[in-house]
């Protein structure tokens, strides 16, 4: 498990110190929801010199605006995209209670951390979309599997958490024993949002093109929890926030 620690000069040649191997040798596959964090996890890859596999989940989330978005960042690398419907394997049926799969629940308002915002975990999901981009990676000969959770998401999420990315790591790597070694890098796991925004600025990430909303609107909605942390970020990067947002939160 490797994480970057952020530094002031970005971008710069390495973004991951401590390789092992030249990194135009690796393959990487890259877990996007066509979010800001995984499309700049994306740009951060491919400027490393990663060969990218690119790999989205319908997992029954109320809206699935975010994976065009993820489908256009693929396209724009040329890049391998595969989208995996776990909604209609009848994964939704039991994913039941959170506001992200289930329609009779309503997404909350608020601050990102506000405790209201556990109503959005949706049980175990890191897990699973990691467990299968991990067997993608087997057989795509890739070494390394790479997601966007970064310090904002460890209070609600706790599939985004350090202890989550190591002990993932070190059953996957039981489970593919003889088949392969595989690295899951969360290079964002010490980041801020704020710290991504400003990668992503650097890497010239077309913010434009990702979305967040919970709610799956015309344009942002600008109160639920994540749009409350995207202008949040874009206004402690100091960086032009280019998103339409319907309402503006004070």
């Amino acid at each position: 498990m490797r994480g970057w620690q952020p530094g002031l000069e970005l971008p710069r040649p390495n973004l991951w110190p401590g390789h092992n191997r030249t990194v135009t040798e690796r393959r990487a596959v890259a877990v996007v929801s066509g979010g800001l964090d995984s499309t700049t996890m994306s740009y951060a890859l491919r400027a490393e010199g990663y060969t990218l596999d690119m790999i989205s989940f319908d997992y029954g989330q109320r809206h699935r605006k975010e994976l065009a978005f993820a489908e256009q960042v693929a396209a724009d690398f040329e890049a391998s995209w595969t989208l995996i419907d776990l909604h209609a394997a009848g994964l939704t049926r039991i994913l039941t209670g959170s506001a992200l799969t289930d329609e009779t629940v309503t997404v909350p308002d608020g601050h990102y951390a506000d405790e209201s915002m556990k109503i959005t975990v949706v049980p175990n999901r890191n897990a699973i979309m990691l467990s299968i981009a991990s067997a993608l990676a087997v057989t795509s000969g890739a070494d390394t599997v790479a997601f966007g959770a970064h310090t904002g998401d460890h209070f609600i999420y706790p599939d985004c958490r350090p202890e989550f990315v190591r002990a993932f790591e070190a059953m996957v790597n039981v489970a593919v024993e003889g088949l392969a070694s595989i690295e899951i890098l969360a290079p964002f796991l010490s980041l801020t949002k704020a710290d991504v925004v400003k990668l992503g600025a650097d890497l010239h990430v077309p913010f434009e093109r990702t979305w967040s909303c919970y709610k799956g609107g015309a344009a942002h909605c600008g109160t639920c929890g994540t749009c409350f942390e995207r202008r949040e970020a874009f206004a402690l990067a100091q960086v032009l926030d280019p998103t339409t947002y319907e309402t503006i939160r004070a």
